[in-house]
């Protein structure tokens, strides 16, 4: 073997090699799962099947969000609105205000509008086709495969970056994952069993999650071992290799909290468009590209001295936020202008980032 721990080129195998995932054990596969599966509350094993509601909640939360956090919103939401004509009927400002926390909030206005094309145009029952299910708001073709799979057992493609991890791996993948996508969805195809669909993706991205993680490998406990190249490699954990990270930019801001004598704080309502659509939110300037405060309101801040400040950093998808944020205590509520209220001090309601800003100048 070579010291060189790196992926070589060298007799490199690409995704699209039929005698490499010809060798692939998936029948093993789903015999670990049985045994070592995670039990999630959205989840079913086969030959009893999710309710397609279900697998469309959690995938939804599951974008950008681990399973751990996705779990309380995922049981708080089933016991509010336990199915698809209850979640059609909430208020959108519920669900939002449910959702906060989770971030990248198009994703629960998408939710809703969806569960409300289903309640009223398919009579609460989820499309069982790609093409129907791709028609539906903040449904895309890794959702709709979810759906397809673990609903209706049917053989879509379901490749996560953990399975793709896995599916690398195994065919000792010398490119990042990012350039070869299409190639491993093919090769899943090829892995993919003639039986139990539905969990067939599930018992991959557990092998993923308990044994093939990201930095660290347990090659010695996995199913797939004998037949995986990157075991084989001093360090398997170096397959595939990672795309370089671009540098993200720094946007600096700052945020006004406003308090009123009886404890309530000025906000105002984002676009339903954009960053933190639709949620709640201090008066601010900068972080986001705009200006969200009024002059009447610019007044009231330089005749009231801060009572205390704080820097609060935070970490959005393509950019990093530094918010100079600081606190204001009025004597009186004065009128405030269009488009900013006096709203109860509820951190619960608001998104992480409002949840920051408001910590940092407690006390």
């Amino acid at each position: 073997m070579s010291s060189d721990t790196r992926p070589s080129e060298t007799n490199a195998v690409t995704p699209d090699s039929d005698s490499v995932f010809s060798r692939f054990d998936s029948e093993a596969v789903l015999a670990w799962y049985d045994v070592n599966g995670r039990h999630l509350p959205w989840r079913r094993r086969w030959p009893e099947l999710a309710p397609a509601y279900h697998v469309f909640l959690s995938e939804l939360m599951l974008q950008q969000t681990i399973v751990a956090t996705a779990i309380p919103y995922f049981e708080k939401f089933t016991a509010r609105w336990p199915d698809i004509f209850a979640l059609a009927q909430a208020e959108l400002d519920d669900v939002l205000a449910s959702w906060a926390g989770l971030g990248y909030y198009a994703r629960a206005r998408n939710m809703h509008k969806t569960a409300r094309i289903i309640a009223s145009e398919f009579n609460g029952r989820f499309p069982d086709t790609e093409k129907d299910l791709l028609a539906l708001p903040g449904i895309g073709p890794y959702t709709a495969g979810a759906i397809l799979s673990f609903a209706f057992d049917r053989p879509a493609i379901v490749i996560d970056g953990n399975i793709e991890r896995i599916v690398a791996r195994f065919g000792g993948i010398t490119q990042p994952v990012g350039d070869v996508k299409p190639a491993l969805k093919s090769a899943f195809l090829q892995i993919l069993p003639d039986r139990r669909f539905s969990d067939f993706p599930q018992a991959l991205m557990d092998l993923a999650n308990d044994i093939c993680q990201p930095r660290k490998t347990g090659c010695q406990h996995c199913p797939l071992q004998p037949s995986c190249i990157a075991s084989q490699a001093d360090d398997p954990a170096a397959f595939p290799p990672r795309a370089k990270k671009k540098q993200k930019p720094i946007r600096d801001g700052t945020a006004f909290i406003i308090s009123a004598p009886d404890g309530r704080l000025v906000m105002y309502r984002r676009p339903e468009s954009g960053l933190l659509g639709g949620m709640l939110s201090f008066p601010a300037t900068g972080w986001d590209k705009s200006l969200r405060i009024d002059v009447a309101l610019a007044q009231i801040i330089a005749d009231t001295p801060a009572r205390n400040s704080a820097l609060v950093t935070h970490i959005f998808t393509h950019f990093t936020a530094k918010i100079q944020v600081s606190h204001y205590m009025l004597d009186d509520m004065p009128v405030l202008p269009e488009g900013f209220f006096w709203s109860e001090d509820s951190p619960d309601d608001w998104p992480k980032l409002m949840q920051k800003l408001r910590a940092a100048i407690a006390g």
